[in-house]
């Protein structure tokens, strides 16, 4: 058996059901990107058959990535295999991930199917990929509240025909660490050939034990392979967090006793791009990537860690992204130094251009903003990856005014369509104001399902990183923004919601 654990990121594809977490075509490449920065093995870029922009941002991601196997799922049809092989068509390392229910709750009311023509299905969608592409994945939907008996009838079919990954999902998340650990491992020691494949799991986190149910079945089940997401993102509560897999793994290698080919210093930055862009905001006790992840309050604690980093540290900050010198620019800096920090902090460009813009952008904060954080850098960059010069919207300034007994009143100056508009009007607040001018000139008829405010940094000078999820129509978008005025940070956000929701040039429809 190998001692590489790999480890398959399904952010773009089971991550992105999240609701309002769709991403646009650019938006995926760029994390898609990260992802590979990181050495993450397998990219789950989509599901093909879901939408002609799934297909299209599939695609988009085979013909750029060239050092992850890039896949797509398909459900166990001709039809599905077919449109993901020829989304993946362009990749350097493609892999086609089946996916059938099997448990008796699913066959009955979902399918509709009995379970000899789920046997059969499965076994007949893996004689058509196989024919189709040499990497083929098979995951059972819903395996773990599944028959036992009935999943070897069909692993063992599967593997037969080709598969060369198994998934066991724990689909809604109900297994137990132990029970799930011990399930996997009956399974490959009944199977004849199981070892043929390479055993996956993929845990969903409805009792918050995702990775502890992922850490089981590598462990006890003999799980090569951890299907997870940045930050946990995913439907209901999420996934297996993919950074705290490979920090646990990396971390106890005494007792993992694994591989991994992560490069765990590009972590921080994909988590905050992933939040950037999704406009889920990483709580401050998340584990490695949380603000105060590796922060030390307690007296005791930080007398320890001064005498000795390990007393209270199991692993180093600057190992996952973090930088023990926070402060790291000012208004001084130059334009070389800024791009080394880029570089440092993990953060490519794809264009001289853009590093310039973001250039202009950093030295116009340092001129509002006398300490200037990486968090700050990360959240300039962020913002000025997810502007489009073609976007619909776009703010010139903004004027409020606000004093106690008296109604706030605002007044906006924007561009729609490359036109200066100007729109005024009162409100509860200087931020309902604001956002109430805004709409006076764009009449969009969207409802505000979601407003939040994140400080970047931990001072009153801080910038404020807004987040406002806007629905219309059954589409839900997400817009950030971000700025050390927090009423500008929030009109900021509220455009970025209102060009999602309106671009017709970069829909991608939600998964299925």
């Amino acid at each position: 058996m190998s001692d590489k654990l790999v480890i398959f990121d399904t952010t773009l594809r089971d991550g992105e059901q999240s609701p309002g977490a769709s991403m646009t075509r650019d938006e995926k490449l760029r994390i898609a990107r990260q992802l590979e920065r990181l050495k993450v093995d397998v990219i789950e870029a989509g599901f093909a058959a879901s939408s002609n922009g799934d297909f299209e941002c599939i695609k988009a991601i085979a013909e750029v990535i060239k050092d992850s196997t890039v896949c797509s799922l398909a459900r166990a049809s001709d039809r599905d295999i077919s449109r993901a092989a020829e989304a993946l068509k362009p990749a350097n390392s493609g892999r086609l991930h089946l996916f059938l229910a099997t448990s008796p709750l699913h066959m009955e009311k979902k399918l509709r199917m009995t379970p000899d023509q789920v046997f059969e299905q499965s076994k007949m969608s893996v004689r058509f990929a196989r024919n189709l592409m040499a990497d083929i994945e098979f995951s059972a939907e819903d395996a773990y509240r599944s028959d036992p008996d009935f999943l070897c009838r069909v692993f063992e079919a599967v593997i037969n025909e080709g598969a060369t990954t198994i998934n066991v999902p724990d689909t809604v998340g109900y297994a137990i660490p132990e029970l799930y650990g011990n399930f996997i491992k009956d399974l490959r020691e009944r199977i004849p050939n199981s070892d043929k494949a390479i055993w996956s799991v993929h845990c969903h986190n409805d009792l918050g034990m995702a990775v502890a149910n992922s850490l089981a079945g590598v462990k006890i089940g003999g799980a090569r392979q951890v299907e997870c997401t940045i930050n946990g993102l995913g439907e209901r509560a999420g996934n297996c967090a993919m950074e705290e897999i490979v920090m646990a793994v990396k971390t106890r290698k005494d007792y993992f006793d694994l591989d991994l080919g992560i490069d765990t210093k590009h972590i921080l930055a994909a988590s905050r791009l992933v939040s950037q862009t999704t406009g889920f905001v990483v709580q401050p006790n998340k584990a490695v990537v949380g603000a105060n992840a590796f922060a030390h309050a307690s007296g005791i604690h930080q007398d320890g860690v001064l005498k000795a980093r390990d007393t209270y540290e199991i692993m180093r900050a600057e190992d996952v992204g973090w930088s023990n010198n926070k402060i790291v620019m000012g208004k001084l800096s130059g334009r070389n130094a800024f791009k080394l920090r880029l570089q440092e902090l993990g953060v490519t460009m794809d264009s001289e251009s853009e590093i310039n813009n973001a250039f202009i952008k950093f030295k116009d904060l340092a001129d509002r903003k006398s300490e200037i954080f990486d968090e700050d850098i990360l959240a300039l960059v962020s913002e000025e990856n997810l502007a489009h010069s073609h976007d619909r919207y776009g703010l010139v300034s903004l004027s409020q005014h606000s004093e106690t007994g008296e109604m706030p009143h605002a007044t906006v100056i924007m561009t729609i369509d490359g036109k200066e508009v100007t729109g005024q009007s009162n409100g509860n607040g200087p931020v309902d104001a604001s956002l109430k001018a805004i709409e006076a000139n764009v009449k969009s008829g969207a409802e505000m399902v979601l407003y939040s405010v994140n400080a970047i940094s931990g001072s009153t000078e801080s910038q404020g990183e807004v987040t406002v999820r806007l629905q219309n129509s059954g589409r839900v978008v997400n817009g950030v923004g971000a700025d050390p005025d927090i009423v500008v940070a929030s009109a900021k956000a509220y455009l970025s919601a209102l060009n999602k929701l309106f671009s017709q040039t970069e829909r991608v429809a939600a998964q299925g």
